[in-house]
């Protein structure tokens, strides 16, 4: 990650403290918020749970790394278990001058600090609640919706509540800040995520498509296996877990040109993107998507869907190619088609360019910035 460390006016902040939900998986948000951790090396980190506890302490402290312990696989009952547990297990927060939440369980610990300024970097309001709450009910048996209804019911005013005692509410794209305008009514400030760019380096393609997105079905993966068991003589490689894991490689088939990884280390992921053709990133209207600007760091144009964060950055026939909102595998068949290797190539110094919009150094300043008027105004 950057080393980018403190500047300005830190000093004068007094104590602080970044509080999200929890680091499990490597993705974007996790990435923002140990990001933010590496450049406040006097800042303590908060977690739920930090599991593979190794992969983080390139990044942050174990010192400053503060674990609850809370642990849970069924995702319903990690979320209960995460939302007591940050309001119940956070009273030490009293002891610190200012706080930073990320995440949908993480901000209701802004209870236990009503005496410091706070702020809220939102990556998305919980999706089972607000946009997304029709899907999910769908996606699940009959029998399990009125538990998943329930749950809303129990944590949509913990969430509400907890975002109104914000200080300064922050958004990482245009898009959530309209979601939070749209479900809460709360004007935000968009500060974009950022991405280490100078951890991305451009290798020749070895003739394969990347998907990076979690094997979710909100990220419609299955999509993109459907278009490659079409397309035998296209490769793909699809580079993350999930909960949709097992049944993705099933519906894959045993297809020679569809290979699975797992989860990758930092090192591992970035050498599978700088040497694919182009990654491919259909996420259903997505907060902002940070595998997009890592792929376009290496030189790597996208194939995207044309909603939601990859509409502020991927900039199609420059750095991508959109298919439409709600896309088929045709739709997708053809892009990539179209997006052939010598496009890919030709595409790499736009991309290269634009994820220089997205720096760690732009982050940090900004979030710097933020934190030091939100300080400032006590």
């Amino acid at each position: 990650m950057s080393d980018i460390t403190m500047r300005g006016k830190v000093s004068e902040w007094g104590q602080g403290a970044i509080l999200y939900d929890f680091l499990r998986v490597p993705g974007g948000a996790e990435k923002v918020a140990l990001q933010l951790a590496q450049s406040l090396p006097d800042c303590d980190l908060c977690v739920s749970s930090a599991t593979n506890g190794s992969r983080w302490r390139e990044y942050v402290n174990p010192d400053r790394l503060k674990d609850l312990d809370i642990r849970g696989d069924w995702p319903p009952w990690l979320a209960l278990k995460c939302l007591r547990g940050f309001r119940s297990k956070t009273e030490f927060l009293n002891e610190y001058d200012w706080a930073l939440f990320s995440g949908s369980y993480a901000p209701v610990a802004v209870v236990n600090h009503p005496a410091g300024r706070n702020l809220y970097y939102c990556h998305t309001v919980p999706r089972f609640i607000y946009d997304l709450k029709r899907f999910y009910l769908e996606s699940l048996p009959p029998w399990q919706r009125p538990a998943l209804s329930a749950l809303i019911s129990y944590v949509r005013p913990l969430y509400e509540t907890a975002i109104g005692r914000m200080d300064r509410v922050l958004a990482n794209s245009e898009n959530i800040a309209r979601r939070l305008k749209i479900y809460l009514g709360i004007d935000s400030t968009v500060v974009y995520p950022p991405c280490d760019i100078e951890r991305f380096h451009w290798q020749e393609d070895e003739g394969y498509y990347l998907s990076t997105a979690r094997l979710e079905s909100y990220k419609r993966v299955e999509l993109i296996i459907d278009a490659f068991l079409k397309m035998p003589d296209r490769k793909l490689v699809v580079a993350s877990g999930g909960s949709e894991r097992a049944k993705l490689i099933e519906r894959a088939n045993g297809a020679s040109n569809i290979h699975f990884t797992d989860w990758c280390g930092e090192a591992a992921l970035q050498r599978l993107i700088a040497r694919s053709i182009a990654t491919i990133y259909l996420a259903r209207d997505e907060d902002f998507g940070l595998s997009p600007v890592e792929s376009m760091a290496c030189g790597k144009p996208v194939i995207g869907v044309r909603e939601g964060g990859l509409m502020e950055t991927v900039i199609d026939r420059m750095t991508g190619l959109f298919v439409p909102a709600d896309p088929t595998v045709d739709h997708l068949i053809d892009a990539v088609l179209r997006m052939s290797p010598k496009r890919a190539r030709s595409m790499r110094d736009d991309c290269l360019q634009r994820a220089r919009t997205f720096s760690s150094r732009r982050f940090i300043e900004r979030m710097h910035d933020e934190i030091d008027a939100t300080v400032s105004a006590a």
